[in-house]
């Protein structure tokens, strides 16, 4: 418990100090290792093979993108696996300028609560950001300790908004699973639900199924989840103007993206929300997540900052790999690493074009 405590103190600190130690230290860490991966597993391995679904609307669109996705690999082969240190080339200026709001948003969002390393002696199967000479270098939290919700909040929101940001930081640092509902501009299903719902068209907008509470307001949210689902109480710099005002800066690089809804955007979602799991500081995260919203696609966002407890869920049902962000399409079977190939695999499954 002394631990716990201790742990807790020294990320309170850590989140109210100087905005730009944090900026450094996060942009340092999070660029340099924003696909994450473990060094434990052989360069030259692969994830065993994910067969994708051969019925349907949705095997067509997978089978159209066997020709035309520059990897040149089959989605209906499962053979979409983890490329470390590799940005496809039509990507590389998305990534770079996706990679850019980190310092912008100082850094939050980067590191679940209660973030510490320990230099441990090598578990072989345990996820580590570095393995050599018998010992690992393990990341850890104080999430663990914290209460889950049974289902994930809903979260009504868009990428250009930033309170919305403001509410996904801290979804990221307490290592919360949110069901996301994307409100971009010309939305045409979760906008007009929210205006009917809570009367109007403001964001971000919160429904948390486990205990029936509802809410406008980024700051009430923000206290709310670190009251249930948190140490207690939320760092005030997380709720505080110059945050909402250093989280809108971070958008300016990308220029609206995720912003608008896509004018060939599928007018109904699909039956099943698709799984990302993401992080909220890498850049190929963020433009898979301006997809999603782009689409207005239902999405449950599997956060995974460092010191989640996710990283090594994820290491141990992908067979030892451990690279973000990574999708799972339960309407189609699809399962796949590489941000550029899921952005392909969204734009294609969930278009008019695909219809």
């Amino acid at each position: 418990t002394s631990k716990h405590v201790e742990n807790t103190t020294e990320t309170r600190q850590a989140l109210d100090s100087p905005p730009m130690l944090r900026a450094i230290v996060a942009a340092a860490v999070c660029l340099a290792c924003a696909e994450s991966f473990s060094p434990a597993v052989p360069m030259g391995s692969s994830l065993a093979s994910h067969r994708a679904a051969s019925s349907g609307r949705k095997a067509v669109s997978a089978l159209r993108m066997q020709d035309d996705t520059p990897s040149g690999l089959a989605v209906t082969d499962g053979k979409y696996d983890a490329k470390r240190f590799y940005v496809r080339p039509d990507r590389l200026a998305d990534v770079a300028l996706a990679g850019l709001g980190l310092p912008l948003s100082l850094g939050y969002g980067a590191f679940a609560d209660g973030y510490g390393v320990e230099l441990a002696k090598d578990v072989p199967g345990e996820y580590a950001v570095l393995k050599a000479a018998g010992y690992m270098w393990k990341e850890k939290s104080a999430v663990g300790s914290y209460p889950r919700p049974a289902q994930p909040v809903e979260l009504y929101e868009f990428q250009g908004c930033p309170f919305c940001a403001k509410v996904r930081f801290a979804a990221a640092i307490l290592d919360l699973d949110i069901l996301f509902k994307p409100c971009p501009r010309d939305s045409t299903v979760n906008r007009p639900f929210i205006v009917e719902r809570g009367g109007k068209s403001m964001f971000p907008y919160m429904i948390d199924p486990n205990t029936g509470t509802e809410m406008y307001e980024s700051a009430d949210i923000i206290k709310y989840l670190f009251k249930n689902y948190g140490p207690g109480e939320a760092p005030e710099f997380l709720t505080g103007p110059v945050l909402t005002i250093a989280a809108g800066l971070s958008f300016i690089p990308r220029v609206g993206k995720g912003s608008k809804k896509a004018a060939d955007a599928l007018p109904i979602p699909p039956a099943q929300p698709i799984t990302v799991w993401g992080y909220e500081a890498s850049p190929f995260s963020k433009v898979v997540r301006e997809a999603l919203n782009e689409l207005e696609l239902t999405h449950v966002w599997k956060s995974c900052a460092r010191g989640s407890p996710k990283r090594q869920v994820l290491y141990d049902q992908t067979g030892g790999t451990m690279q973000l962000p990574y999708m799972e399409d339960p309407n189609s079977g699809v399962k796949m690493f590489e941000s550029a190939e899921i952005v392909d695999y969204l734009r294609k499954t969930y278009s008019q074009a695909s219809a």
